[in-house]
């Protein structure tokens, strides 16, 4: 075995063993133990979500980059403020419900403000209307977050806003992925917003399921907030 299909190996064990967390406090204890080894183990299994959705709202960004603030949700390290970074944003505020992911991101020094909350659970720590761009990468999924929160996020918008959300579309995130798919739908019924752009992408990240080879594919999308 080569050692990079050992590392890959010890990476999916990491990952599955977090299917087995049923509570919030176990998915919480779960990322606090991974922080560590976070940025190292996404590496591993070539994880492109984060840069995907920051080229997504670069590429329809038109207002000056410098001034945006950028609400972060679900945070981690701070890989996505990375990418965000480098594309000319510099404001930052990180949302977890991780306190050892969100110390992470603030030694990251990108954010200007860091908050623990519950998603889901409780409301975004936040005030409504205050953000130029609103992103969530990777938590949406099943056992993650739910799909109630693309209304906080939205809420979080300024008017004129954006929205960015990834979704995995692999077999055991699809019926997960059909709710996700109808909210956002229903919402652009209700005039919340409208949307920008669905960027279907093949090779999202490695496959850990034992039911998959290969890569999964997964999901940008990109909202506009009326």
């Amino acid at each position: 075995m080569s050692a990079d299909s050992n590392t890959f190996e010890s990476v999916k064990a990491v990952i599955l063993s977090a299917h087995k967390s049923s509570t919030s406090e176990e998915k919480v204890g779960f990322y606090n133990r991974w922080a560590e080894n976070y940025d190292q183990d996404v590496a591993v299994l070539d994880y492109r979500a984060p840069s995907l959705a920051a080229d997504c709202i670069s590429s329809h960004f038109s207002s000056v980059r410098e001034a945006a603030v950028v609400l972060d949700v679900a945070c981690g390290t701070g890989l996505v403020a990375k990418h965000m970074k480098k594309l000319g944003f510099e404001h930052f505020v990180g949302v977890d419900g991780s306190e050892a992911m969100l110390g992470r991101a603030r030694e990251s020094g990108l954010y200007q403000d860091l908050k623990q909350c519950m998603l889901g659970e409780e409301p975004l720590p936040v005030r409504w209307g205050s953000f130029d761009v609103v992103v969530i990468v990777g938590a949406l999924s099943a056992g993650q977050v739910p799909i109630s929160i693309a209304r906080h996020l939205c809420n979080a918008t300024k008017p004129g806003g954006f929205i960015c959300m990834t979704t995995r579309s692999n077999q055991d995130n699809l019926e997960y992925k059909a709710a996700l798919d109808s909210e956002l739908r229903k919402m652009e019924e209700e005039e919340l917003w409208t949307c920008l752009e669905v960027t279907e992408v093949k090779d999202w990240e490695r496959a850990v399921s034992e039911k998959e080879d290969g890569y999964i594919s997964g999901v940008v999308y990109l909202y506009k907030k009326l």
